[in-house]
């Protein structure tokens, strides 16, 4: 990554696509091409074309009234082939910038141990848009794209979603807004921290704008009874949440790592719960317009909206000038905040899900830096073993400080081989291993957790002696914008546009929406 977080891999790819339910609309059967994905469909019938292209006026009205966001302009639809998505996708991922962000980040991912080391990303998410493609609106072109091989009615709750990117298209400038973060390589002090200050922005922004999508798609196919997500009964909107994140509708999705899993999924189930927050909270023109104009920064405040409503400081750390120490033998590679969703996939991956949301809420804030060998060769460059990187954490307690250090310190044989400790070379609260990627120093001072995993030992500790100095006590308030390391993959998948997730779409078909 060279914008900072490790889940920038996972996040932007992550937003732009693994949506959820697409294709049923209230009391609707699961859609065709989730029953019988491999067989051709038809294309629809040139009265079933007309009558979709009449539906987006009459869906862009209803999604209009819903948020009161206002219809400045109609928008341009188009009618494409099942050949025509998959050309654009394979195009898509060879220009995009972002997908040439994740695909870099993608060793940095399995050097902490999120992605195994012989797993492929790139083909993984072809064929997951290839699954699971529902529609989509390019904020770029300003066009709504319909499926000729799905009925009317079956995309109409897809265009509900899409459409309302349109609106915050036309209201904010989709394009612009949603990319706040820095995508040039940092390589002095002011750099970093400048990079740190905006790292979690786009993973908040995500959320926002799918969480908003998803509001009004729940809305649209709630109408048959009278209810919207801001009067449904209690604990309706978090069974919804839970819903969403079901992937089992999607064989590709299920399949994967946890760490995507949680990434693709994040914009759209804890989007939704940001939203419905604010919905019963503040009405529908702050959860709307009002969280367009000022959006949240960071994944902390998606995580807790009351947070978000009640202005409190996100915890941000800093970097000293490491460059002297480590640009002689090292090229930067990528920077980042680790923040709480980062830590709450990490945990579980490592610790199990129990242990993750316990956790994950003590976290006080977290960084990390990866850097690459400037000796390695070209085919050792494409290896986890060229780079080095350390990750410094805070947490709100020194019992969870313990307790993090303790889950990952088990994951070190896991991850490398020919591991041995060095208890011999230890000083206090230190874990000393070699392993065959070079040396790992875990060290713990109180409620901060220190990982290095590359560097050798008596640089490790300049560096954590560095780091350490440098942070204030309490919380820093984040500049006004900030991205993390596990959601890279939302932010590009965003940009494709809708896709089915499979629980949502089955919670309205079975009736469930009362």
């Amino acid at each position: 990554m060279d914008d900072g977080r490790f889940g920038r891999a996972a996040r932007v790819w992550a937003a732009g696509l693994i949506l959820l339910a697409s294709c049923s609309a209230a009391g609707a059967q699961t859609a065709p091409q989730a029953k019988d994905k491999d067989k051709p469909q038809a294309p629809m019938t040139k009265e079933q074309a007309k009558e979709l292209f009449r539906s987006v006026d009459e869906i862009l009205s209803f999604i209009s009234a819903d948020t009161k966001l206002p219809i400045v302009h109609s928008v341009k639809r188009k009618l494409i082939s099942r050949d025509e998505v998959t050309k654009y996708l394979r195009q898509k991922f060879d220009e995009d910038e972002s997908a040439k962000r994740m695909e870099r980040s993608e060793l940095v991912l399995k050097k902490f141990g999120l992605l195994d080391r012989d797993f492929h990303l790139r083909p993984f998410l072809l064929s997951l848009l290839t699954e699971q493609i529902a529609g989509f609106y390019d904020n770029k072109t300003k066009t709504v794209n319909l499926l000729d091989w799905i009925a009317p009615d079956e995309q109409k709750p897809v265009l509900a979603h899409e459409l309302t990117h349109a609106l915050q298209d036309q209201k904010v400038g989709l394009t612009k807004w949603s990319e706040v973060g820095l995508n040039d390589t940092s390589r002095n002090v002011q750099d970093d921290n400048r990079h740190l200050q905006v790292d979690e922005a786009d993973t908040a922004r995500e959320a926002v704008a799918e969480g908003q999508a998803m509001a009004v798609f729940i809305d649209y196919t709630l109408r048959p009874t009278g209810k919207t997500l801001a009067d449904a009964p209690p604990g309706l909107a978090e069974r919804l949440k839970d819903t969403v994140g079901d992937v089992s509708g999607s064989p590709v999705l299920a399949r994967a790592p946890l760490l995507l899993q949680e990434s693709l999924l994040f914009p759209y189930s804890d989007g939704l719960g940001f939203e419905q927050a604010i919905l019963t909270k503040s009405g529908k023109e702050a959860a709307f317009a009002g969280v367009l104009a000022n959006p949240p920064s960071s994944s902390f405040e998606i995580l807790h909206p009351e947070s978000y409503m009640a202005h409190v400081p996100v915890p941000v750390l800093r970097l000293p000038d490491i460059h002297p120490l480590i640009d002689a033998e090292y090229e930067p590679y990528d920077l980042g905040v680790m923040g709480e969703l980062d830590v709450r996939i990490l945990t579980e991956l490592f610790g199990g899900r129990e242990i993750a949301q316990g956790l994950a809420p003590d976290w006080n804030g977290g960084i990390y830096y990866a850097a690459q060998r400037k000796a390695a060769t070209p085919a050792e460059k494409e290896s986890t073993a060229s780079l080095a990187l350390f990750y410094y954490s805070r947490w709100k307690n020194a019992d969870s400080a313990k307790t993090f250090l303790r889950i990952y310190s088990a994951q070190i044989p896991r991850k490398y081989s020919k591991v041995s400790r060095r208890q011999g070379d230890e000083a206090g609260g230190e874990q000393v291993f070699t392993t065959s990627e070079g040396d790992v120093l875990l060290s713990i001072s109180g409620a901060s957790v220190f990982v290095s995993e590359g560097f050798s030992l008596p640089l490790a500790r300049k560096l954590r002696d560095s780091i350490a100095s440098v942070q204030a006590e309490g919380p820093v308030r984040i500049a006004e914008q900030g991205r993390e390391p596990s959601l890279g993959m939302a932010e590009m998948l965003r940009s494709f546009g809708m896709i089915r997730a499979g629980g949502l779409e089955r919670y309205t078909s079975e009736g469930h929406s009362h």
